[in-house]
């Protein structure tokens, strides 16, 4: 799945700038207190709210913004956001899975519905698209952490699935119900992973050029720029050529 790992590469670009950077904190923060708010507010006995916080430690999320997300699911304050997923094509028939936390369905179903027609897209019905992928559990690890066969080695031990090893770093996949477990075993091994969180992983991939690039990116950065949307996946696949020019 070379294509998802280049993915999840430019995925984060935005979230490198400073522009983007409360952005991304309000999403995980959001995370967060929807996490803590449906179950125990201590991470060690609640797997959605420790996955979570790892996530935006991760991401370099302070402690005290953390704190604060935890506290605000307590004291009650805030909306109550709905978890929904919307399913399309894009540009050159990639499919997209859009994750979102909204207190208002038809605000933003109407502003999905509008990006992606206004970015060469088509908004489908839910299950239009997933099918094609299979929900697995990641955790991606720096190539600093130890070999290709270290890792695999202690991937195995933890139960997870499949390993991909590049210069880049280590990305492990596990079964979307044992990631939690997975991670907590690999972390007593190899010690703090760089990400840990549930992903769509395509079983198939769209090879695109530099023009089905540009263009889908920008139905992505359109989506991402949405307050209500938590991530975007798709399954595309580009060469390294065509991802430098980008």
């Amino acid at each position: 799945m070379a294509g998802h790992s280049k993915w999840a590469n430019i995925q984060h670009r935005k979230g490198r700038q400073d522009a983007a950077r409360s952005k991304l904190f309000s999403k995980l923060s959001k995370e967060i207190t929807v996490a803590a708010k449906m179950g125990d507010p201590d991470p060690d006995k609640n797997p959605r709210l420790r996955l979570a916080v790892k996530e935006a430690k991760s991401n370099s999320v302070p402690k005290d913004v953390i704190d604060r997300a935890i506290k605000k699911s307590q004291a009650g304050e805030g909306d109550t956001y709905d978890e929904i997923r919307y399913e399309g094509y894009g540009p050159s028939g990639v499919a997209v899975i859009v994750e979102a936390m909204t207190d208002n369905r038809n605000r933003t179903a109407s502003n999905v519905r509008s990006t992606f027609g206004k970015n060469g897209g088509n908004l489908g019905e839910t299950g239009s698209v997933s099918f094609m992928f299979d929900r697995k559990g990641e955790v991606v690890y720096p190539a600093s952490v130890g070999d290709a066969d270290t890792v695999l080695m202690a991937a195995i031990e933890a139960g997870a699935e499949d390993v991909e090893s590049n210069e880049d770093g280590h990305t492990i996949y596990c079964a979307d119900t044992d990631l939690n477990d997975v991670s907590n075993a690999l972390e007593s091994e190899l010690g703090e992973s760089e990400s840990t969180k549930l992903v769509w992983q395509p079983q198939t991939t769209t090879e695109l050029d530099l023009e089905g690039m540009q263009k889908l990116m920008k139905l992505i950065d359109a989506l991402e720029d949405d307050d209500d949307i938590q991530r975007v996946t798709a399954n595309f696949e580009a060469s390294d050529e065509v991802l430098e020019q980008l």
